[in-house]
């Protein structure tokens, strides 16, 4: 466990020759590889960017990947956590040392 997120992964998927070759022009006119954008976008994405968040919801909607009673739920989820640690004065940083103590004091779990 305590090789946990340090070790790479690779995340891949496939799509069409045509929207690979329209990546990669517009990838080479902003100066970026493949990996830079995707790490990007992952990152964004994790942290939970607000247009990158306002970007999904839109996504979701349009597609309809998720029903609107379950995307407001998500939505409350996240107001929750938001004021949870406001609240109890959390960052990313006081969480992680949390879960490193909580690992130390129960390697089992």
């Amino acid at each position: 466990m305590a090789d946990y997120g340090k070790r790479e992964k690779r995340i891949s998927f496939m799509d069409t020759d045509k929207r690979n070759a329209d990546l990669i022009v517009r990838l080479k006119n902003d100066g970026l590889t493949k990996t830079k954008f995707f790490r990007a976008i992952l990152t964004g994405y994790l942290k939970r960017d607000h247009l990158m968040v306002e970007f999904i919801e839109r996504y979701k909607h349009e597609s309809g990947t998720q029903s609107a009673v379950k995307a407001d739920k998500v939505k409350d989820l996240e107001k929750t956590g938001e004021q949870n640690k406001k609240k109890f004065g959390l960052d990313v940083n006081e969480i992680e040392n949390i879960f490193d103590i909580l690992e130390k004091e129960h390697p089992e779990l």
